[in-house]
Protein backbone atom coordinates (compact mmCIF):
# COMPACT_ATOMS: atom_id res chain seq x y z
CA UNK A 1 0.00 0.00 0.00
CA UNK A 2 0.89 3.38 -1.10
CA UNK A 3 1.14 5.81 1.52
CA UNK A 4 0.82 9.49 0.33
CA UNK A 5 1.01 12.80 2.54
CA UNK A 6 -1.20 15.52 1.37
CA UNK A 7 -0.86 18.69 3.27
CA UNK A 8 -3.58 21.39 3.01
CA UNK A 9 -6.01 18.67 2.47
CA UNK A 10 -8.55 20.62 4.53
CA UNK A 11 -8.50 23.12 1.67
CA UNK A 12 -10.48 23.35 -1.65
CA UNK A 13 -8.15 21.61 -4.03
CA UNK A 14 -6.57 19.58 -1.68
CA UNK A 15 -9.43 18.23 0.03
CA UNK A 16 -10.99 17.81 -3.74
CA UNK A 17 -7.58 15.35 -3.74
CA UNK A 18 -7.90 13.26 -0.98
CA UNK A 19 -11.51 12.66 -1.96
CA UNK A 20 -10.01 11.36 -5.36
CA UNK A 21 -7.42 9.37 -4.47
CA UNK A 22 -9.47 7.43 -2.31
CA UNK A 23 -11.96 6.98 -4.57
CA UNK A 24 -9.33 6.04 -7.84
CA UNK A 25 -7.01 3.95 -5.49
CA UNK A 26 -8.24 1.30 -3.21
CA UNK A 27 -4.55 0.78 -2.67
CA UNK A 28 -3.39 4.13 -0.94
CA UNK A 29 -3.67 5.33 2.31
CA UNK A 30 -3.51 9.24 3.07
CA UNK A 31 -2.35 11.38 5.56
CA UNK A 32 -3.75 14.80 5.47
CA UNK A 33 -2.16 17.33 7.59
CA UNK A 34 -3.71 20.73 7.53
CA UNK A 35 -3.62 23.79 10.42
CA UNK A 36 -6.98 24.61 9.57
CA UNK A 37 -6.36 28.03 9.30
CA UNK A 38 -10.05 30.38 7.72
CA UNK A 39 -10.08 28.25 4.88
CA UNK A 40 -9.41 24.75 5.76
CA UNK A 41 -12.38 22.75 7.16
CA UNK A 42 -12.75 19.37 7.73
CA UNK A 43 -16.56 19.30 6.62
CA UNK A 44 -15.26 18.89 3.17
CA UNK A 45 -14.06 15.47 4.46
CA UNK A 46 -16.95 14.33 6.53
CA UNK A 47 -17.69 11.60 4.13
CA UNK A 48 -14.67 10.01 4.48
CA UNK A 49 -15.70 9.54 8.20
CA UNK A 50 -14.83 5.65 9.36
CA UNK A 51 -12.13 5.29 6.35
CA UNK A 52 -9.62 3.09 7.22
CA UNK A 53 -7.58 4.31 4.66
CA UNK A 54 -7.25 8.14 5.63
CA UNK A 55 -5.97 9.97 8.90
CA UNK A 56 -6.46 13.59 9.36
CA UNK A 57 -3.22 15.06 11.69
CA UNK A 58 -3.92 18.98 12.70
CA UNK A 59 -0.84 20.52 12.44
CA UNK A 60 1.68 23.27 10.38
CA UNK A 61 3.70 22.29 7.98
CA UNK A 62 6.40 24.73 9.36
CA UNK A 63 6.68 22.57 12.48
CA UNK A 64 9.90 20.79 11.36
CA UNK A 65 8.90 18.14 14.00
CA UNK A 66 5.45 17.61 12.84
CA UNK A 67 6.62 17.25 9.42
CA UNK A 68 9.34 14.99 10.06
CA UNK A 69 7.58 12.01 11.75
CA UNK A 70 4.51 12.81 8.87
CA UNK A 71 7.05 12.57 5.71
CA UNK A 72 8.99 9.42 6.98
CA UNK A 73 5.85 7.41 6.96
CA UNK A 74 5.02 8.69 3.37
CA UNK A 75 5.79 7.09 -0.17
CA UNK A 76 4.72 10.44 -1.53
CA UNK A 77 3.91 14.08 -0.64
CA UNK A 78 2.33 16.14 -2.21
CA UNK A 79 2.19 20.10 -1.10
CA UNK A 80 -1.09 21.58 -1.56
CA UNK A 81 -0.49 24.09 1.82
CA UNK A 82 -0.79 27.68 1.02
CA UNK A 83 -1.91 31.20 2.06
CA UNK A 84 -3.29 31.76 -1.30
CA UNK A 85 -5.92 34.88 -1.19
CA UNK A 86 -4.25 37.55 -2.94
CA UNK A 87 -5.68 40.30 -1.68
CA UNK A 88 -5.18 38.97 1.46
CA UNK A 89 -1.35 38.64 0.96
CA UNK A 90 -1.35 42.96 -0.72
CA UNK A 91 -2.66 44.01 3.36
CA UNK A 92 0.61 41.62 4.79
CA UNK A 93 2.49 39.07 3.54
CA UNK A 94 4.61 37.97 6.47
CA UNK A 95 2.20 34.67 6.38
CA UNK A 96 2.59 33.93 2.82
CA UNK A 97 6.09 34.10 3.36
CA UNK A 98 6.39 31.71 6.32
CA UNK A 99 3.73 29.07 4.89
CA UNK A 100 4.37 29.54 1.22
CA UNK A 101 7.98 29.65 1.26
CA UNK A 102 9.69 28.69 4.34
CA UNK A 103 6.85 25.26 5.01
CA UNK A 104 7.73 24.25 1.71
CA UNK A 105 11.49 24.56 2.58
CA UNK A 106 10.73 22.20 5.68
CA UNK A 107 9.01 19.44 3.78
CA UNK A 108 12.03 19.78 1.30
CA UNK A 109 13.78 19.07 4.15
CA UNK A 110 11.89 16.35 5.63
CA UNK A 111 11.41 14.88 1.88
CA UNK A 112 15.42 14.66 1.22
CA UNK A 113 16.04 12.85 4.39
CA UNK A 114 13.51 10.08 4.09
CA UNK A 115 13.96 9.54 0.27
CA UNK A 116 10.34 10.47 -0.73
CA UNK A 117 9.42 8.40 -4.27
CA UNK A 118 8.17 12.25 -5.43
CA UNK A 119 7.37 15.67 -3.82
CA UNK A 120 4.68 17.44 -5.89
CA UNK A 121 4.67 21.15 -5.20
CA UNK A 122 1.06 22.63 -6.34
CA UNK A 123 1.89 25.94 -7.58
CA UNK A 124 0.24 28.49 -9.97
CA UNK A 125 -0.18 30.00 -12.94
CA UNK A 126 -0.25 33.82 -11.36
CA UNK A 127 3.69 32.76 -11.32
CA UNK A 128 3.98 33.81 -14.70
CA UNK A 129 2.37 37.78 -13.91
CA UNK A 130 0.27 39.01 -16.74
CA UNK A 131 0.25 38.44 -20.38
CA UNK A 132 -1.68 40.03 -23.00
CA UNK A 133 -2.54 37.80 -25.16
CA UNK A 134 -2.32 34.07 -25.99
CA UNK A 135 -0.93 31.59 -23.36
CA UNK A 136 2.34 31.08 -21.41
CA UNK A 137 4.35 28.15 -21.70
CA UNK A 138 6.49 26.06 -19.02
CA UNK A 139 9.38 27.71 -20.84
CA UNK A 140 8.26 31.37 -19.99
CA UNK A 141 9.84 33.31 -17.57
CA UNK A 142 8.38 33.70 -13.60
CA UNK A 143 7.49 36.86 -13.24
CA UNK A 144 4.81 37.31 -9.93
CA UNK A 145 2.97 40.19 -9.57
CA UNK A 146 1.96 40.40 -5.64
CA UNK A 147 3.17 38.86 -2.48
CA UNK A 148 1.07 35.57 -2.68
CA UNK A 149 2.35 34.64 -6.20
CA UNK A 150 5.97 36.04 -5.59
CA UNK A 151 5.84 33.31 -2.54
CA UNK A 152 5.15 30.60 -4.55
CA UNK A 153 7.29 31.41 -7.35
CA UNK A 154 10.27 31.37 -4.56
CA UNK A 155 9.27 28.01 -3.35
CA UNK A 156 8.94 26.31 -6.80
CA UNK A 157 12.78 28.07 -6.97
CA UNK A 158 13.66 25.82 -3.61
CA UNK A 159 11.60 22.90 -5.40
CA UNK A 160 13.75 23.32 -8.04
CA UNK A 161 17.32 23.59 -6.35
CA UNK A 162 16.72 20.50 -4.18
CA UNK A 163 15.79 18.18 -7.06
CA UNK A 164 19.56 19.68 -9.09
CA UNK A 165 20.95 19.97 -5.66
CA UNK A 166 19.98 16.85 -3.80
CA UNK A 167 18.58 15.28 -6.74
CA UNK A 168 15.16 14.79 -4.68
CA UNK A 169 12.36 13.52 -7.29
CA UNK A 170 10.20 16.72 -7.72
CA UNK A 171 7.74 17.94 -9.69
CA UNK A 172 5.49 20.87 -10.15
CA UNK A 173 2.04 21.54 -11.74
CA UNK A 174 1.12 25.46 -12.24
CA UNK A 175 -3.05 25.61 -12.60
CA UNK A 176 -5.68 28.55 -13.49
CA UNK A 177 -7.94 29.44 -11.17
CA UNK A 178 -9.69 26.42 -9.68
CA UNK A 179 -13.79 26.06 -9.41
CA UNK A 180 -15.62 23.75 -7.75
CA UNK A 181 -17.12 22.05 -4.54
CA UNK A 182 -16.16 23.22 -1.24
CA UNK A 183 -14.40 26.40 -3.03
CA UNK A 184 -13.70 29.37 -0.17
CA UNK A 185 -16.43 31.56 -0.69
CA UNK A 186 -14.13 34.92 -0.56
CA UNK A 187 -12.95 33.76 -4.30
CA UNK A 188 -14.72 35.11 -7.28
CA UNK A 189 -17.28 32.44 -8.69
CA UNK A 190 -18.84 31.02 -5.13
CA UNK A 191 -18.95 34.44 -4.66
CA UNK A 192 -21.10 36.03 -6.90
CA UNK A 193 -23.00 32.89 -6.51
CA UNK A 194 -23.75 33.40 -2.61
CA UNK A 195 -24.30 37.25 -3.47
CA UNK A 196 -26.99 36.21 -5.60
CA UNK A 197 -28.79 33.71 -3.69
CA UNK A 198 -28.95 37.23 -1.31
CA UNK A 199 -30.07 39.26 -3.72
CA UNK A 200 -26.48 41.33 -3.54
CA UNK A 201 -24.34 43.40 -6.08
CA UNK A 202 -21.22 41.46 -7.54
CA UNK A 203 -18.43 42.99 -6.62
CA UNK A 204 -16.19 43.75 -9.94
CA UNK A 205 -12.34 44.17 -9.43
CA UNK A 206 -11.08 46.90 -11.43
CA UNK A 207 -12.64 47.61 -14.65
CA UNK A 208 -13.48 43.32 -14.69
CA UNK A 209 -11.55 43.21 -18.26
CA UNK A 210 -9.23 41.06 -16.56
CA UNK A 211 -9.17 38.01 -18.36
CA UNK A 212 -8.57 34.56 -16.24
CA UNK A 213 -8.76 30.43 -17.24
CA UNK A 214 -11.06 28.54 -15.18
CA UNK A 215 -10.76 25.18 -14.42
CA UNK A 216 -12.68 22.64 -12.85
CA UNK A 217 -11.13 21.42 -9.87
CA UNK A 218 -12.00 17.92 -10.60
CA UNK A 219 -10.32 18.29 -14.21
CA UNK A 220 -7.21 19.93 -11.79
CA UNK A 221 -7.06 16.95 -9.59
CA UNK A 222 -7.16 13.95 -12.63
CA UNK A 223 -3.79 15.97 -13.83
CA UNK A 224 -2.43 16.33 -10.89
CA UNK A 225 -2.79 12.24 -10.46
CA UNK A 226 -1.60 12.03 -14.08
CA UNK A 227 1.89 13.98 -13.29
CA UNK A 228 2.32 12.30 -10.21
CA UNK A 229 2.38 9.10 -11.50
CA UNK A 230 3.67 10.04 -15.61
CA UNK A 231 5.49 13.15 -15.14
CA UNK A 232 9.01 13.48 -16.44
CA UNK A 233 10.70 14.43 -13.03
CA UNK A 234 12.33 17.69 -11.90
CA UNK A 235 9.98 19.01 -14.91
CA UNK A 236 7.00 21.51 -14.16
CA UNK A 237 3.20 21.79 -15.76
CA UNK A 238 0.91 24.22 -16.56
CA UNK A 239 -2.76 22.81 -16.26
CA UNK A 240 -5.44 24.53 -17.87
CA UNK A 241 -9.20 24.60 -18.46
CA UNK A 242 -9.42 26.41 -21.69
CA UNK A 243 -12.27 28.32 -20.06
CA UNK A 244 -10.75 31.69 -20.14
CA UNK A 245 -13.35 34.68 -19.40
CA UNK A 246 -13.43 38.20 -17.83
CA UNK A 247 -14.64 39.34 -14.59
CA UNK A 248 -17.60 41.10 -16.34
CA UNK A 249 -18.30 37.27 -18.55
Amino acid sequence: MKTLLITGGGGFIGSNFIHYVLAKYPDYFVINLDKLTYAGNLANLAGLAGEIRYRFVEGDICDRAAVDALVAEADMVVNFAAESHVDRSIMGGAEFVQTNFNGTYELLESAKDHGVERFHQISTDEVYGSIDEGFWTEEWPLAPRNPYSATKASAELMVRAYHITHDLPTLITRASNNIGAFQYPEKRVPLYIANAIDDESLPVYGDGMQVRDHLLVNDHCFAIDLVLRKGVIGEAYNIGGGNDATGID
